[in-house]
């Protein structure tokens, strides 16, 4: 018969303390070094200076030829993040295939272990995958802007590079978290590795692959706006433009033009993945 005195106790308890302890003291250097004082945001001045900001929102820009404006930047938003994530398929589909274990042709003669020459012929592949994504879009938008000048295809280029190299790696590990077997028959039956891809891989992947490519095309027109502010185009050049200029009722039509945006995108990978996964 269990003790009355141990019955009600949590046996987890201590070793949840310890952790929440442990988590508390590897924050807390973090929280100082970041300086994070909430208390300035009650301050009289500041909340005097946020509340003026945003007063200055309303009525949002309605105007004819503002709304024409408004109009061609946010196609020029969708086209940005359509065409980068174009090209970052283009990059990402080859480089996940070269980086991927799932294709390897000496796992099918070790009984699923890759060979030391497979895996230093996939090494070059995955570090440039890491180099892509490890540098911010902004940063490339920022290089490109200088390369080609102001303007969207700055913009297209920094989404390229950058999500290649995410839709690189998250698709290779896709590959290699599918059922081997169809694969590794096809290979070792004289198959072509674009067939056992295309036959044993790729009909396991796909519902995968495609909701994080939709993901990740959302994210895109997200990034497509905060590089608008380094000059890569769209919403987000030209709400920096108005910004600068203190027109505050057109930055609240571009900011609800936003949210509309994304709802949209939402509702769509919603669909598309109800569709197909």
């Amino acid at each position: 018969m269990l003790n009355p005195t141990l019955a009600g106790r949590d046996p987890a308890a201590l070793p949840r303390l310890l952790l929440t302890l442990l988590a508390v003291a590897l924050l807390w250097p973090g929280l100082q070094l970041s300086e994070l004082n909430l208390a300035v945001l009650a301050d009289d001045g500041n909340l005097a200076t946020m509340g003026g900001f945003v007063a200055g929102f309303w009525p949002p820009e309605h105007g004819a030829d503002f709304l024409a404006l408004l109009a061609r930047a946010t196609v020029e938003t969708l086209a940005i993040a359509t065409a980068g994530m174009t090209l970052a398929l283009a990059i990402a589909l080859p480089l996940s295939l070269a980086a991927s274990r799932a294709l390897s042709l000496s796992a099918v003669s070790r009984g699923g272990r890759p060979g030391l020459l497979g895996q230093a012929l996939r090494w070059p592949v995955r570090a440039l995958l890491i180099v892509l994504r490890s540098v911010p879009e902004i940063v490339w938008a920022l290089l490109f802007v200088r390369a080609v000048g102001l303007g969207p295809t700055a913009g297209v280029l920094a989404i390229a590079i950058t999500y290649a190299g995410m839709l690189g790696k998250v698709f290779a590990e896709i590959y290699e978290s599918v059922d081997p077997l169809p694969a590794r028959a096809l290979l070792g039956a004289g198959g072509s590795r674009l067939a056992a891809f295309g036959y044993g891989v790729l009909p396991l992947a796909a519902s995968e692959m495609l909701s994080y490519t939709v993901y990740r095309w959302e994210c895109a027109i997200r990034a497509s706006v905060v590089m608008g502010f380094v000059g890569a185009g769209g919403l987000g050049q030209q709400m920096d433009l108005s910004m600068r200029m203190f027109a505050g009722g057109e930055v609240a039509s571009m900011l609800l033009t936003f949210l509309v945006l994304v709802l949209l995108a939402d509702a769509l990978s919603r669909l598309l993945r109800e569709r197909y996964t």
